[in-house]
């Protein structure tokens, strides 16, 4: 009886031992957190960057749209000019004449053409027109011929919407050239139409 009770109790004994190392086998263990490595690099040219995510883009400045400043002319204008200083830089070209002729030619009708454009962009100034000639021939008929010149380059200004208000003529025939050569270059240039304001 006694050996019976001691077999089933080895028994119990030995069943329990094996429900308790049962249980704590399918216990299972908790996790162990482990520190992560750095994120995988890729390689870029013979380095290697990380990779990282792309920051947003920055905002773009606004264009400064201020109207740039208009350019200052600091040369003196025309009207600003004393005469004595319009009439030394000569705006107003000479016309120049064959030898004993007042007929305008051609190249004289294209610095007339230029004259007009400057008196229409000045119209309140007064012009002299001068006769000049050359040292040939009497002072009288010098002054004649001059006289004719001046009248001659003045028509022709008139002719171009000028007023003729604002024109005069005077002959000075060869008291005043321009050139005072005896040689054919410096007649020429003393056979001519000068240009003088006389008021702005």
């Amino acid at each position: 009886m006694h050996a019976w009770r001691r077999t089933w109790t080895s028994l119990w004994l030995a069943g329990l031992t094996v429900a308790v190392v049962g249980a704590a086998c399918a216990k299972k263990q908790p996790p162990v957190a482990r520190p992560t490595g750095p994120p995988p690099a890729e390689a870029v040219g013979s380095e290697a960057v990380a990779r990282r995510p792309v920051p947003p883009p920055e905002p773009l400045a606004e264009p400064d749209m201020a109207a740039p400043e208009p350019a200052i002319d600091e040369s003196p204008s025309l009207d600003a000019r004393s005469l004595d200083e319009l009439n030394r830089e000569s705006p107003l070209q000479p016309v120049f004449f064959d030898f004993d002729s007042n007929e305008i030619s051609a190249a004289g009708q294209a610095v007339l053409d230029g004259n007009a454009e400057i008196l229409k962009r000045n119209p309140t100034w007064v012009v002299t027109v001068e006769g000049h000639c050359d040292d040939r021939g009497t002072a009288e008929y010098n002054l004649a011929l001059g006289e004719r010149r001046a009248i001659a380059a003045r028509t022709y200004l008139v002719s171009l919407g000028i007023p003729a208000a604002n024109l005069r003529t005077v002959s000075y025939g060869e008291e005043f050239p321009f050139d005072p050569g005896r040689t054919e270059e410096a007649r020429g240039r003393n056979r001519r139409a000068h240009f003088v304001i006389t008021s702005k």
